[in-house]
């Protein structure tokens, strides 16, 4: 018998914990449920990082749990909410430490992924599971549950808040010029393979300077691959066209950069759904990982997607051989993006009818 699923319900608790770009995909789904129930409280479980970017967000209590903490952490926040019962528990983070995270939390009903979409047995922990969406999008996925719950207008929306003084971190930077950003690295996790070419995005910045008159911001953290490729594009480029402000931002000010670009150019990493997020046009750079369910979704006519040829190359299989989402973990994988290939979908977006004026900014929170 099947768990039965609040009709009106009072506090929903959402775990999702990380990682940056599916946090921003998740929103629309929180927007939902507040469409259907404005009463309701929303509590929302989430990493610190993530929880950095969406800080402020309307309508939402935030619980931070912080990675690091491992099973310490977990025992302080199930001590913060050990008073509160959930009427509902949308667990959205395939992971096993999502999971036992879950265990120490209220809820009279949990809701989890199908089978087919559940990994790391993920299904175990939950009551009840979505209906079967085979070949989803991310955000659709985390659509999914406010459907499954009844929610009936599932319009996209984020107003995500970025505050003054994040618009003040990113006018220092970049004062009144044009630009577009240009976050060249993905997380710098083991056998990630999402990074393009010095060489290619240098040749994007020349293309963008001499074309349209726009510098380009490169961004992203303070590891050592990310000051490496950043001081590479550097050297490869003329000093006038560029901006570098990697390790330079905090998140809500990355936020608030993105918001003023004109374009956003980034391998499949947190900046590319950040960008779909706040309206900014966005060329996604993807070899490694499926677009057609990881690319920024409001602009997916402008990814990149050599996908289907990496498979093919690396994998040595056709796309309906492969799991859904299944990642080609090669280290030359994204050789295989042309400069050619990103200048045209650049072009494509800045010569857009509906393309932005330059003097368009974004109302500051």
């Amino acid at each position: 018998m099947k768990h039965p699923l609040p009709a009106q319900p009072r506090h929903i608790a959402v775990l999702r914990l990380s990682a940056l770009g599916d946090v921003c995909n998740l929103v629309p789904t929180v927007r939902a449920l507040q469409r259907q129930w404005p009463d309701a409280r929303i509590t929302w479980i989430i990493g610190k990082a993530e929880h950095s970017l969406l800080a402020g967000l309307s309508g939402v209590e935030f619980v931070v749990y912080d990675k690091a903490s491992g099973l310490a952490g977990m025992r302080r926040l199930w001590r913060e909410l050990s008073a509160t019962r959930f009427d509902v528990l949308l667990h959205m983070q395939q992971a096993l430490r999502a999971s036992m995270l879950s265990l120490g939390l209220k809820a009279k009903v949990r809701v989890g992924y199908d089978k087919a979409r559940a990994k790391d047995a993920q299904h175990w922990f939950t009551h009840r599971q979505l209906e079967p969406h085979p070949r989803a999008h991310v955000l659709e996925s985390f659509l999914d549950f406010a459907r499954l719950l009844g929610a009936e207008d599932l319009s996209l929306e984020w107003d995500l808040p970025v505050p003054a003084e994040a618009y003040e971190e990113a006018d220092a930077l970049t004062g009144d010029a044009p630009y577009l950003l240009m976050s060249p690295c993905a997380n710098p996790r083991l056998r990630n393979f999402r990074n393009w070419s010095a060489e290619g995005y240098a040749a994007v910045v020349e293309h963008a300077w001499a074309q349209y008159g726009l510098k380009t911001v490169l961004t992203g953290g303070g590891s050592t691959v990310e000051r490496e490729m950043g001081e590479r594009i550097v050297a490869l480029s003329r000093p006038e066209a560029m901006i570098d402000a990697i390790g330079a931002t905090s998140l809500k000010g990355l936020l608030a950069l993105i918001a003023r670009a004109r374009v956003v150019i980034a391998p499949d990493s947190g900046p590319v759904h950040m960008g779909n997020a706040m309206g900014t046009p966005v060329v996604g750079l993807f070899a490694t990982t499926n677009p057609d369910r990881a690319a920024p979704y409001r602009w997916r006519d402008y990814v990149v997607n050599r996908y289907p040829d990496a498979v093919r190359t690396y994998l040595h299989r056709e796309l309906d051989e492969i799991n859904w989402g299944q990642r080609v973990r090669h280290a030359d994988a994204m050789t295989l993006i042309r400069i050619e290939d990103v200048i045209g979908k650049l072009d494509a977006l800045m010569t857009r009818p509906n393309e932005r004026k330059e003097e368009e900014r974004p109302d500051e929170a």
